[in-house]
This record gives structure tokens, sequence and C-alpha cells, in this order.
């Protein structure tokens, strides 16, 4: 019977989204309809206080301050400053201004929190630059499809914020958990550009005239806006003067104040930049809502307490748990966006999680990482979304070009498993 009723909720999950529904009224429905047939419980009490409960978090305050302060970045002139910055250090490297993306990438992502704002910010200057200059279009598209999701690892990250609220576990030790991992992997990337350009010499155009050292510092002073803000955001939660939710205002207030001295802060960009943030909230907001009541009325059902104890019954080792878990969030990343990935399966999986030792910040960043990599799986990878509209290519080329990157990650995964301390050094030195 719930073998029957399982694969019947799934069954009207997937036909529900892929009639073009709202992700959040899709799970809602799912869930009243299981609380209506499946259970004898009150439906309309239950579902005003879970909404209400799942919503009204303080801890989830810090999400749309993190949008907003992203939105505002969007408009501002930081991400332009950056690659003028950046573009003369990387002038002797093997693919040189190839390496823009993935550093840009990891420098927006860390004032940022949104892997899509990540992408757009970076590909609207870095794309034409790189086109201009003759660099090949699929490793331009590739390295930036991958570097954006750098934006749910290297705090802020929205995700984690969700992870944190959903498993109960310490936001600020997840952000700084997510350091390191989000430097091995733009590491990776990288390296992975490296070698692609001394194999294919002739794909990458010649060095122009080289800078002096005094030239390249002369530039750097573009990146002193950007670094100051994310000394500010991270700096603030890593010395314990700020929580990540006051962090998140301290980033909205600087970027303001670092909009309004490059001069591209007015009133219509204010109230745009507050309406795209909004706008974002609210979808997610409706996400969490529609997904924990689908997750409390799945548990008056008995379905996460019955896969938990089925998933107990393998005796799978922590190694064949993760890889089952990994296949199981990429076919779902096919599906679904990261943030309901995240609310519809963490209380199933939670009880099965502990019960294989396993610790929860580190599977908070193990989650970050098969998310990353469900942005760039079609059909539903929000990276192929926003290049899309970038590029005008189709989405199947964008993630052919991707598909390099995706491997990467899940070289990522497997260093993580093999290395914990990656993930659990820093957060332990907090404690």
């Amino acid at each position: 019977m719930d073998l029957f009723i399982t694969a019947l909720l799934i069954g009207l999950l997937f036909a529900v989204l892929g009639s073009g529904l709202w992700i959040g009224l899709s799970l809602l429905g799912i869930a009243i309809f299981a609380m209506d047939f499946f259970t004898s419980r009150p439906t309309g009490d239950s579902m005003a206080l879970t909404i209400w409960g799942s919503t009204s978090s303080w801890t989830l305050t810090a999400l749309p301050l993190f949008l907003w302060m992203g939105e505002i970045l969007f408009r501002s002139k930081l991400s332009e400053d950056m690659f003028k910055g950046l573009a003369p250090w990387l002038e002797r490297l093997p693919g040189r201004l190839l390496h823009v993306n993935i550093i840009g990438c990891t420098i927006f992502a860390a004032v940022s929190g949104s892997s899509a704002a990540t992408c757009a910010t970076i590909g609207k200057i870095a794309l034409p630059e790189l086109k201009k200059r003759g660099y090949p279009d699929d490793m331009t598209i590739g390295t930036l499809a991958g570097a954006g999701t750098l934006g749910l690892l290297i705090p802020p990250s929205i995700i984690m914020i969700v992870y944190g609220v959903a498993a109960n576990v310490s936001i600020s030790k997840l952000f700084i958990a997510g350091v390191l991992p989000g430097l091995l992997l733009a590491a990776l990337f990288m390296g992975y550009v490296m070698v692609w350009s001394l194999l294919h010499p002739g794909a990458i155009p010649a060095a122009g005239a080289r800078t002096t050292f005094k030239e390249k510092i002369h530039a750097s002073r573009h990146l002193i806006p950007v670094v100051t803000l994310i000394g500010l955001v991270l700096g603030s939660i890593y010395s314990g003067v700020a929580t990540a939710t006051e962090a998140a205002a301290f980033g909205v207030a600087g970027s303001l104040i670092l909009a309004r001295i490059e001069g591209s802060l007015t009133w219509d960009t204010f109230i745009s930049g507050l309406l795209g943030g909004t706008r974002i909230y609210c979808m997610i907001g409706l996400i969490l809502g529609g997904a924990a009541f689908l997750t409390l009325s799945m548990g008056f059902i008995g379905l996460p307490r019955h896969l938990a104890e089925f998933i107990g019954t393998l005796n799978l080792s922590p190694f064949m748990l993760i890889i089952c878990l990994m296949i199981f969030f990429i076919i779902l990343g096919c599906f679904l966006d990261g943030i309901s990935m995240v609310v519809l399966t963490i209380s199933v999986l939670l009880p099965t999680i502990q019960k294989a030792g396993i610790d929860l910040i580190w599977f908070g960043i193990f989650i970050v990482l098969v998310v990353e990599m469900a942005q760039i799986t079609p059909p539903v990878g929000f990276n192929l979304f926003v290049l899309q509209g970038l590029t005008k290519r189709e989405i199947t080329y964008i993630a052919r070009t991707a598909l390099p990157l995706f491997f990467l990650m899940m070289a990522a995964v497997l260093l993580v498993y093999f290395f914990p301390g990656i993930v659990t050094t820093l957060p332990q030195k907090m404690s």
C-alpha cells in the first residue's frame, strides 16, 4: 500500500509539474490531495499552521536580504570593474581571459548568494568581451555555466540558508564550511581550462601587450569595492560580530552605498532591485510553504519513516549511500529547481543520514554540490536558462558545453567524501 501511495503521489507530482503550474502550487495541491484522501487530519488548519510556521522563521529573514543585495549588485557596475581588475593578471596564464569567468564568478558569488544572479551578472560583461577578443564560444559558455554555480557554494548562499532552516543546523557554520569546497571547485575549473588551452593552443587568441606590475596594481583598484563588501559580509559572520541575518543587512547597506558612490544607484534602479528581490523571494516562499505542507502530509501518511526504514534495511555503507543519493539528486535535478529539491527531500533523508553517522554540516555541503550539478542539467537547469537568454543558443548546446564541468563537480563530491576535512575543518574552529 505504501508503495502504491508513493508511486501515485510521485506520478501526480510530475504530471502537475509537467503541466506548467507553478512549483509551489503544485506541491501544495499534491499535499492537499494526500491529506484529504489518505489521512483523517483536518487539512485547512494543518495547512495554515504549517505554511505560516515555515515562512515566518526569523532565520529565513537573511534570504530576502541576500536576494536584494544580489539584485542591487546586478544593476551596478561592479561586475564590469571586476573584469577590468582581473584581466591584466591573467594575460600570461594558459587560457588567459577564460579564467575571468571562473574568478569573476568566485568573487561575485561571495556577495550574491544566487547561482542565477552570479551567472547573469558575470555573463553580461564577460561574454561580449570574450567574443570580441576571439575566444571560442563553447569554452566561454561552458565555463560560465559551471562557474556560475559557485553562487550556491561560496557563502553567502541561498540554498545553505534553506538547508540550515530545514535541517536545524547553524547557518554560520554552513557558510564557513562552503569556503574551502568552493575554492577547490574553482581551482578544478581553472585547472581544466589550463589543460584544455595547452591541448588546443591555436584556439586561444594571442596575448596582447604585456602590462607591467605597476599597471596591474593600478588596475586592481577596481576590485576594492567588491573585496570590501565581501569582507563586511563574511567577516562580520566569521568574527562572531553578526548573525547571518544581520550580516545580510550589512550587505544590503554596503551594496547600496557602493552603488551610490559609483553613480549607478538611482530611484529607478533602487525600486527595480527591490521589486526583483521581492519577486524571487515570493517564488521561493511559495515553494517553501508548499513543500513544508507536503512534508507534513507525507509525515501523517508515514512515507518518510517507511522510506528511511527501507533504506536502512539495504545496509548500505556510507559511501554507497552517498553515491546513491548523488545519482538520485542528479535525476531529481532534471525536473526540479534546487530549493524544491532541498525542502522536498531533507526531512525524509535526515533520519537515514543521522543513522549512517554522516555529519549534517558535511551533508549540507554535499547537498549544495549536487544541487549545483542540477543547475546545468536539462531541462530545468536554471543556469542553462540564464545563458540561453544571454546567448540565444539551444539548451542542449549549452548543456553540452558545460558537461566537462559537470564531471568536475562529481569529482569534487568524491574529494570531499574521501577528505572530509575540506568541509569540516573551518566549522570546527568556530566551535
